[in-house]
C-alpha cells in the first residue's frame, strides 16, 4: 500500500515563521514537521511513500531525498496551481495504481492512532475519512454520519450537527479520481475535497473512523508548541554529544552527536539539544525546549518550553518562555520574552489583520528568521515580530511588527 502526503500549501497562516520555510521544514522534537509524519507511516508498513509538494518544493525534496535514510521509499509530486485538496489528490492519479492512504502533511498524530488506521483500511478496504472529536467544530468540516457510514461534511456550519470534524486521514482506492474528475469548483474557486467526499458518500459506503488519543492540526504559530509539547513527551534519553562536567541533564534530554554541553548548564526533560549546539556555561534549559542545530545557549540563559531553530544565537542574560523562535535570530544581552499577562487572561495574537485569542496563558514572541534584538530589549506576552526587524536597545516590542522594521 501507498501513502500520499499533502504538502504543497504556503502555510500562511505560520507566517511569519513560513516566510523563507515550507511548513514541512519547521522544528518539532527535534526534527521537521514532515519527518514524524513519514516515520509514522513507516512504523505502520506504508515504506512507499509520495508527498505532494508546492512552495519551495526544491528544498523539501533536498532535505528529505529519495527517503532511504529513513527506511522508506519517496517519491515526489508537485501542484503547479493551488486549485483546492479535490485537485491536489487528482494530481496523483497516474502514481496511485491501488488502494492508498492519503493524510493531510499539517495534521500530527500519535504513531499508534496511524497504525490502526492502516491497519483498519488493509482489514477491510473500504474507503474511509479519520474523524476526531473537538470542544469546538465551527471552524472545520463537520461529519454528518448515519451508524458508521458517511452521509455528509459540513464545512464551517453556524450550528454544527456533531463534534466531530475531518481529520485529515483518508482510506482512498482508484475510485476517487473518477469522483474528483466530476467535482466542480466551491464559491471560492477551487476543487474541494469534502464536496468529492460528499459525492462519494451519495453514491457508494465510507465508512467514518474514529482518531483515537492525540489530535492537532496546526494552523498558528502557536499551536505548534502544543504539538511540540505533545512529541517531546514521547523523547527518550540519548546522549551522543559532549557533556563538560558540571552540566546536570534530567530525565528525557537528547544531546545529538556534535553538540557541546558546557560545565554548569542544567536541562530539565523532555528537551532536545540538536547537532551543533553549543550550551552554557552556567545556563538553564527547561522541559519541553526544543534547540535547532547550530543554537547558541550562552550564560545565565533560561529558556523555557519553546522552539528555536536553526543557528538563533541566545548567548546572555536573557530569558525566553514558551516561544516558536525562527532561523539565525540573535538576541542582545539582557533581552526579555514576557509569556504571561498581568491580568492572567488568555493571550491575544494580531495575525492576518485581525486579533485573535491563543487560547494559551503563557505565550511570549512568535519571532520570524533573521530578527536581532539590542541590549536589555523587552517583548510582551503575544509579540509577532516579522523577519529581517531590529529591536533596538530598552526598546519595548508589542503587537505585530513587520518584515525589515526597525523598532526603536
Amino acid at each position: 500500500m501507498k501513502a500520499l502526503i499533502l504538502a504543497a500549501g504556503e502555510g500562511t497562516r505560520l507566517r511569519p515563521l513560513t516566510s523563507n520555510i515550507p511548513k514541512p521544514l519547521l522544528t518539532l522534537a527535534g526534527r521537521p514537521y514532515l519527518a514524524h509524519l513519514v516515520q509514522a507511516l513507516r512504523d505502520a508498513g506504508v515504506k512507499e511513500q509520495v508527498i505532494l509538494v508546492g512552495w519551495k518544493a526544491n528544498r523539501v525534496k533536498e532535505f528529505f531525498g529519495d527517503g532511504r535514510q529513513m527506511g522508506v521509499d519517496l517519491s515526489y509530486l508537485e501542484q503547479k496551481e493551488r486549485l483546492g485538496t479535490a485537485n491536489a489528490i487528482g494530481v496523483a492519479e497516474d502514481v496511485m495504481d491501488g488502494d492508498f492512504v492519503c493524510v493531510n502533511g499539517d495534521v500530527v498524530m500519535s504513531p499508534e492512532a496511524v497504525a490502526e488506521m492502516v491497519s483498519a483500511f488493509e482489514r477491510d478496504r473500504v474507503p474511509f475519512m479519520g474523524a476526531v472529536e473537538v470542544p469546538d467544530p465551527h471552524r472545520f468540516g463537520v461529519v454528518k454520519q448515519d451508524g458508521e457510514k458517511l452521509v455528509s461534511i459540513i464545512e464551517k456550519p453556524s450550528r454544527p450537527p456533531s463534534n466531530l470534524i475531518n481529520g485529515g486521514f483518508f482510506g482512498l482506492g482508484t475510485e476517487v479520481f473518477e469522483h474528483i474528475r466530476n467535482t466542480e469548483r466551491s464559491p471560492r474557486g477551487e476543487y474541494e475535497f469534502t464536496d468529492t467526499l460528499n459525492m462519494m458518500a451519495s453514491r457508494t459506503d465510507v465508512l467514518v473512523r474514529r482518531i483515537r488519543g492525540e489530535w492537532m492540526d496546526v494552523g498558528y504559530p502557536w499551536e505548534l508548541l502544543r504539538a511540540n509539547e505533545f512529541l517531546m513527551g514521547r523523547l527518550e534519553r540519548d546522549i551522543g554529544g559532549e557533556v563538560e562536567e558540571g552540566a546536570v541533564l534530567k530525565g528525557a534530554v537528547v544531546v545529538e552527536e556534535g553538540a557541546l554541553v558546557r560545565s554548569g548548564s542544567y536541562i530539565e526533560g523532555p528537551a532536545y539539544i540538536s547537532n551543533g549546539c553549543d550550551i552554557g556555561p552556567n545556563c538553564y534549559i527547561r522541559p519541553f525546549t526544543c534547540l535547532g542545530e547550530g543554537v547558541r545557549v550562552g550564560s545565565s540563559v533560561e529558556v523555557k518550553n519553546s522552539i528555536v531553530m536553526r543557528g538563533t544565537h541566545i548567548p546572555h542574560h536573557n530569558y525566553v518562555g514558551d516561544s516558536v523562535i525562527g532561523e539565525r535570530c540573535n538576541f542582545g544581552a539582557g533581552t526579555k520574552v514576557a509569556n504571561l499577562r498581568f491580568d492572567d487572561r488568555t493571550v491575544r495574537v494580531t495575525a492576518n489583520g485581525r486579533t485573535m485569542s491563543t487560547g494559551r496563558r503563557k505565550l511570549g514572541v512568535v519571532m520570524g528568521d533573521d530578527v536581532k534584538t539590542g541590549i536589555n530589549a523587552m517583548i510582551e506576552p503575544g509579540t509577532v515580530i516579522w523577519e529581517r526587524s531590529v529591536i533596538g536597545m530598552g526598546a519595548r516590542a508589542r503587537g505585530s511588527i513587520g518584515p525589515s522594521s526597525r523598532f526603536f
